[in-house]
């Protein structure tokens, strides 16, 4: 009986491995993947908005970067994506040095490599390779470079597709943190041709007086109550 039990599960789980949803076949597998997002972080906003001490790299008072990759993200066409691959965490130190004219933090780049570089099927080395020739593919549009003024979050969108042709609205995405603008997502083929985003990247600014700015406030710290007198 033991025996036809086990034999039943057996069958079970693999009818599910053959027949569940793709993730369930490809989520840990390296190079199994349909495209890539490259995400380019407003520095001003990400330095204000920061928890803890913000990245020195990145966030020193002697820099004043603008638009920064903040990572270059293996993604499923339905909506998923692949993570952690493997449990590499090694980045050669050439490759940073490499790197950190577009992605200037040292600690980032070894979060980003170990949770989606390693789903890239690429080395260390490939991938960053990979991730510099998507940050030269996409142009950041002159106004956005270095903005004197406040630029509206709808403006955002229309500055890079005016200066990437090929891009379309359906292949890029901006992101807001409270009122700013925090991320700009450009959806990429393998070849790092511009393409349509899949489901779930998407817009997501919902106060629709967001801006981009290199002014931004932090966040307020967390009142604490005025003391009180001690009981008598």
């Amino acid at each position: 009986m033991r025996t036809i039990v086990a034999a039943l599960l057996s069958a079970l789980v693999a009818g599910l491995f053959a027949a569940g949803p793709a993730w369930a076949q490809k989520r840990a597998e390296p190079g199994a993947f349909d495209y890539y997002v490259l995400s380019l972080s407003w520095s001003p906003a990400f330095c204000a908005r920061a928890k803890g001490a913000p990245d020195p790299d990145q966030c020193g008072t002697d820099r004043k970067p603008g638009f920064v990759v903040h990572g270059l993200w293996p993604q499923y066409a339905d909506g998923g994506y692949p993570a952690t691959c493997t449990r590499d965490r090694n980045v050669p130190k050439s490759v940073v040095d490499q790197t950190m004219p577009v992605m200037p933090s040292v600690g980032l780049m070894v979060y980003q490599w170990s949770k989606h570089g390693t789903c890239s099927g690429l080395t260390a080395t490939d991938y960053f390779a990979k991730l510099r020739a998507a940050h030269a593919k996409v142009a950041i549009p002159e106004g956005l470079k270095a903005p004197s003024n406040t630029v509206p979050a709808v403006q955002v969108e229309r500055l890079f597709l005016e200066a990437n042709p090929g891009l379309t609205p359906e292949g890029v995405a901006v992101m807001c943190s409270k009122a700013d603008v925090s991320e700009v997502r450009v959806c990429l083929d393998k070849n790092l041709g511009f393409m349509p985003c899949g489901k779930k990247v998407v817009d997501r600014c919902g106060n629709r007086n967001a801006v981009l700015s290199t002014t931004v406030a932090p966040l307020p710290a967390a009142s604490t109550p005025a003391p009180q007198p001690a009981p008598k």
